[in-house]
């Protein structure tokens, strides 16, 4: 038994006196690069008695399992080996991550903690004695980290592990408004827009009223990039709209959370951000002018649905300020200006000839908050045209502005004869004062649509050129104009019988 003593006493003190001659290689400092780890082995459970490195990870994937051989056994480095009981190990890594959402996972026995910023701050940390588990962490990433895992065994088995994997994640700006009263609704995996999964739209061009159920509870809600499951999960409804002028109720229902903002989020008008059963909330307001919607919604568990509805309670009536007519290079020039506020439809520009009888000529798209609005007659009236505004409101409601005058001024410089005014056997004639190399005659209806073209050249002063009105089938008045080097020169009336 002595020699047996002094045997094992002399092959421990051989050991430690190798342990003590050993050199360890490698700074302590240096980051793996290229998805190789540097890991540095300590011969205690807090980082310290430096023995050597190890490499984990491949230029494939960072990610790696290590059991260090098993067991309460030896363990070697670049440069000296541990026994793997009460041992510590710090691997470092610099990695570039594109930018994206990702998972990390992490676990050990016993404890383990991972940092992103070279050690500052632990985004992952279990630095306890335990059997093998594991901790999760998502995260979005762009850029390049220091990566720091930490481990140490303290007694029994030995392990550490590590897997980093992307998660799908949508790739919109999140910040842009839907228009025409479609929403840009923005999903996010997690009840507190946690992971941006994808965009989805609701309403639709004619009304921004939707009632969205997600398919059904606890399934798989598709979006542009990626789907989410029906619980635990968030969205981001936006939608920039223009009011008329006028009272409004916004009636926003969820289960579970929801509130409403009309100002971009600064604010909430509907606030009811809890867990709840299906439930609605209404408000009215006075609205005029463009606003930035945001609602927002969160699912938690169970059942999930949301929705929102617009009810117009009230509109300002059209106030038109001011009406004019002048007239520019043989055209009648109209413009109109209406009060802010106004809540326009349609307007449709009438014309006259005797101002009793009017003809539509055209239809104009009234908009919210465009006070000012102008149109061109092209051809008017010989003489005198007279001009009236009917307006039509988002309500229905048609008024009808004052009529206006103007009278076109016949050019001294070339005058023009059209003859017989009363057209019996399908032709008219013209005549100029002097010599023109080409002329158009346009034959136009009463709301001003041309109806007939024709062309002539070298007309002598005084030598009539005859017009076809044979196509023309229909009997009435028709304005003439006369285009001569394509200068509007003259315009008149006729009748045909």
């Amino acid at each position: 038994m002595k020699k047996f003593l002094l045997l094992s006493f002399n092959v421990l003190v051989f050991a430690l006196a190798a342990n003590s001659q050993c050199t360890p290689t490698g700074n302590q400092t240096t980051y793996g690069t290229n998805n190789v780890w540097i890991g540095y082995v300590y011969n205690n459970l807090n980082l310290t008695t430096y023995r050597g490195y190890v490499n984990e990870g491949s230029t494939s994937s960072p990610n790696f399992d290590e059991s260090f051989g098993g067991d309460n056994v030896t363990y070697n480095t670049t440069s000296c080996s541990v026994q793997t009981e009460t041992f510590s190990v710090r691997y470092k890594l610099t990695k570039t991550f594109a930018s994206g959402t990702y998972t990390f996972v992490v676990g050990g026995d016993d404890g383990y903690r991972l940092s992103l910023d070279g050690g500052s701050n632990w985004v992952i940390n279990s630095w306890v004695d335990q059997s093998y588990a594991t901790t999760t962490y998502t995260v979005t990433l762009n850029g390049t980290y220091n990566m720091v895992l930490d481990f140490y065994e303290n007694g029994g088995s030995n392990r550490i592990s590590f897997s980093v994997a992307t998660v799908c994640s949508g790739t919109e700006n999140t910040a842009l408004y839907g228009s025409n009263n479609v929403w840009y609704g923005y999903i996010y995996d997690g009840i507190n827009f946690d992971i941006y999964s994808g965009r989805v739209t609701e309403g639709i061009a004619s009304n921004p009223n939707f009632d969205e159920s997600f398919v059904g509870s606890n399934t798989t809600y598709t979006t542009s990039a990626c789907a989410v499951q029906t619980e635990t999960y968030s969205a981001r409804y936006r939608l920039t709209k223009t009011f008329a002028a006028g009272t409004y109720m916004l009636t926003v229902g969820g289960d579970d959370g929801y509130r409403l903002s009309i100002n971009g989020g600064a604010t909430w008008i509907i606030d009811n951000w809890n867990l709840h059963s299906y439930t609605t909330t209404a408000t009215s307001v006075s609205l005029n002018g463009s606003y930035n919607l945001v609602l927002e919604y969160y699912e938690n568990t169970g059942d999930n649905r949301v929705s929102f509805n617009l009810q117009t309670l009230s509109l300002l009536p059209v106030s038109l300020e001011a009406f004019t007519a002048v007239e520019k290079n043989n055209a009648v020039e109209l413009n109109w200006t209406i009060a802010g506020g106004s809540n326009p439809d349609i307007f449709e520009v009438e014309r006259s000839a005797d101002g009793n009888a009017f003809s539509a000529m055209q239809k104009i798209a009234g908009t919210v908050n465009k006070t000012t609005y102008t149109y061109t007659d092209a051809h008017p009236v010989s003489g005198v045209s007279h001009y009236r505004l009917k307006i039509t409101d988002l309500t229905g409601v048609v008024t009808y502005s004052k009529v206006i005058s103007v009278r076109l001024a016949v050019s001294s410089q070339q005058a023009v004869n059209i003859y017989p005014t009363v057209v019996t056997d399908n032709y008219f004639s013209i005549a100029v004062n002097k010599t023109v190399n080409k002329a158009e005659i346009i034959i136009a209806d009463l709301s001003g649509r041309i109806i007939k073209k024709q062309s002539a050249v070298n007309i002598t002063a005084g030598t009539p050129v005859k017009v076809s009105t044979g196509n023309i089938h229909a009997k009435g008045i028709y304005f003439v104009s006369v285009i001569i080097n394509d200068v509007q020169s003259s315009a008149g009336k006729i009748i045909i019988q």
